[in-house]
């Protein structure tokens, strides 16, 4: 993937250029989830990173299936009546994160699009990588 100086989402703008977690050690992530009924959910909404700094990065996609990169601490879950529910908890195994807590971030990588701004983060850990890519407008998480 190749990273772009000025590149922005026409809608949401620049936000962070999330260079600056280079140096960083993850410590903990938090994700939120949509539930409906008992229904599984089909992957997480938002994740939170947490490093060592205690600054918490969160990943989204935006409504224009643009991949937003920013400096915010999560919120509370909240009940959305007949539409289900959505709650945030710390990760487990449901994404591949989990697997570098307690290693530093060695490089970021991210791809963009014209029309839509950043759609891909790769995030490269001294013990592998995570690719984050907003998929018809889901969060997708994988394994890089």
């Amino acid at each position: 993937m190749e990273s772009k100086e000025l590149d922005e989402c026409p809608l949401h703008g620049a936000r962070v250029r999330p260079e600056y977690l280079v140096g960083r050690r993850l410590e903990q992530v938090l994700v939120s989830w949509h539930l409906y009924g008992a229904e599984d959910p089909s992957g997480p909404m938002d994740v939170w990173l947490i490093d060592d700094a205690g600054d918490s990065t969160r990943v989204t996609t935006g409504s224009d299936w643009c991949l937003i990169v920013e400096v915010s601490a999560p919120f509370e879950g909240y009940d959305m009546a007949e539409c289900g529910r959505v709650e945030v908890a710390p990760a487990n195994s449901e994404t591949p994160f989990m697997e570098h807590l307690g290693t530093t971030v060695l490089a970021v990588r991210e791809e963009w699009d014209p029309a839509s701004g950043r759609i891909a983060l790769e995030i490269v850990f001294d013990s592998g990588g995570v690719q984050c890519e907003s998929w018809s407008g889901d969060l997708r998480l994988t394994a890089a």
